[in-house]
């Protein structure tokens, strides 16, 4: 096995390598580049101890950060490189982080210390391969397996059960028995994680190509980070526009979403409003009336748990909010929601809406091309409206003084022109303005 290694990596490798230690790039690196994918990032492994790297690379800038646990970080050709002394972790009492490290002069016992069998191969342009728990092979058969005792890895660190999901969704990887039937068994330790971490590995995990088939083999722990999601599991809509349970057509719209956090996100929590909004009538049929606003408050309560940052959250809620709003194809309609959501929030709004119907009874699919037609339309109005806002009406509060005082009346009167603007009932100059602006103040 080759693989071709950058410049600025391969530098490190050799200047170490010259000195007498041995050093392998190691982890995702390789796993990328046996995938035929390049890699983000590069890092080595050596049996050099820290203050040894460091006499290796004198003259080099390093920052030592983190000598603590053996790792040196060169900067090689203006790039940060992370170079770690082979090691063997000690004890994680916080379920997440070593106690402490203890330096090893084996290349096989840093290795039995990582999680996954694909994230566990080293390689050397001098010395070649060295892949002790058969990673290789895993990865031509498209297998998530621990390496060792899966107890024992996500044990160590909680955080491994979402990389786990995470690496079988993006890579398309089947999670092996054992080691799915762990990660069955220690979900709940998921709660010695912090809110930062999960919501990174989770947004990087639902924008996967195998997204479905995670979000519908491990429930549980899915429901364990974001437990709103508990109550869907199994939930009977009672609909004829389902043919699935809640949690099912959940999974199967994120699925069908396009692969970005906030439309994922978005399709992951557009329903959980339901169970809370139930309704039965005569016919025995359900209806969940008002859900979409109850959803937005329940995503609005998850991402603020989850430490979201306030712009993605604000963007989900306003999917989710609006997520079931009826599509009319009429310029008036058009120019209205653009006012209200601006061209990007309401082409997500859209794309909703084909997420929705395409998890839904193969009748919902008719729906699809209206959706689409309506990116369409938005766009071509988007591009050729004028004014959509009050800072773009051709005038301000202040020009209206003469008219009106400063009052709660005057922003109406604002607004109100600003809709017969985008209406196309008055033109967007001053004058126009100002006249019909006097023509409501005296209604008032």
């Amino acid at each position: 096995m080759q693989i071709n290694i950058p410049e600025n990596i391969a530098v490190v490798l050799d200047k170490l390598q010259s000195a007498g230690y041995e050093a392998y790039i190691v982890g995702g690196c390789v796993r990328d580049s046996i995938m035929g994918m390049t890699p983000h990032d590069y890092d080595i492994t050596t049996s050099a101890l820290p203050q040894e790297t460091e006499r290796v690379f004198e003259g080099f800038r390093i920052i030592e950060t983190g000598l603590k646990h053996g790792t040196v970080t060169v900067i090689s050709e203006g790039q940060t490189v992370e170079i770690t002394t082979f090691r063997v972790d000690g004890q994680y009492k916080d379920g997440r982080h070593p106690q402490d490290v203890t330096f090893t002069a084996s290349i096989r016992d840093d290795l039995s210390r990582r999680d996954f069998t694909i994230n566990g191969i080293a390689f050397s342009p001098s010395r070649g391969k060295i892949d002790p728990f058969g990673g290789e092979e895993d990865i031509s058969r498209r297998i998530i397996r621990c390496i060792g005792d899966p107890d024992r890895r996500f044990g160590e660190d909680a955080l491994r059960i979402l990389r786990a999901l995470r690496f079988a969704s993006v890579l398309g990887f089947e999670i092996e028995n054992d080691t799915a039937q762990s990660i069955r068994r220690n979900y709940c330790r998921l709660a010695l994680v912090s809110s930062e971490r999960i919501l990174s590995e989770l947004k990087r995990l639902l924008c996967g190509e195998n997204v479905l088939d995670v979000l519908l083999g491990f429930p549980e722990v899915f429901s364990a980070i974001i437990p709103q999601l508990s109550p869907m599991v199994g939930y009977d809509q009672g609909s004829r526009y389902h043919d699935s349970d809640l949690y099912t057509h959940t999974a199967r719209a994120v699925a069908a979403a396009q692969p970005e956090p906030a439309l994922r996100l978005a399709m992951l929590l557009h329903d959980t409003g339901k169970p809370h909004c139930h309704t039965t009538d005569e016919n025995g049929e359900c209806h969940y009336y008002g859900h979409a606003e109850k959803s937005a408050e329940i995503a609005e309560n998850v991402l603020r748990a989850l430490k979201c940052d306030n712009a993605l959250r604000e963007r989900v809620c306003e999917i989710v909010r609006f997520h079931d709003i009826p599509i009319h194809l009429s310029a008036k309609y058009m120019r209205r929601q653009l006012s209200r959501h601006g061209l990007d929030r309401l082409t997500d709004i859209f794309r909703a809406h084909i997420a929705d119907d395409s998890a839904k009874q193969p009748f919902c699919l008719e729906r699809i091309p209206v959706a689409e037609q309506a990116i369409a339309m938005a766009e071509k109005i988007a591009a050729e409206m004028p004014c959509v806002s009050l800072k773009q009406l051709a005038v301000r509060g202040e020009d209206l003084r003469g008219i009106v005082p400063p009052s709660p009346e005057m922003g109406r009167i604002l607004n109100a022109l600003l809709g017969e603007v985008i209406d196309g009932v008055t033109p967007n100059e001053r004058s126009a303005l100002l006249k019909r602006a006097s023509e409501l103040a005296q209604k008032e």
